[in-house]
């Protein structure tokens, strides 16, 4: 497995260092807009992943209180549903 990886390792760095060595100057233009729009995306992309992790957090922090035999609501008040509702009679 380390073998693997130390190999990938080595084959990535040279792709790398290939294509630094070879880069050329370009001249564009980026318009506003199209920052604005890769703004969004890197956003997006962030507050995605945020949402998975937070899910899967939850999901793993279940199992493993359930695994403990930890009931989270253990020491929570609940409230009764219970709607009383007095009619003043005169």
């Amino acid at each position: 497995m380390k073998r693997n990886l130390k190999k990938i390792f080595i084959i990535t760095y040279f792709i790398i260092t290939i294509n630094i060595a070879t880069m050329r100057n370009v001249r564009a233009y980026i318009d506003p807009s199209v920052m604005t729009y890769a703004v969004q995306a890197i956003a997006g992309i962030a507050i995605a992943i945020g949402a998975a992790f937070g899910i899967y957090f939850r999901k793993a922090k279940k199992k493993i209180n359930s695994k403990l035999g930890i009931d989270e609501n253990k020491n929570k008040e609940v409230e009764s549903d219970e709607i009383v509702v007095k009619k003043d009679d005169k």
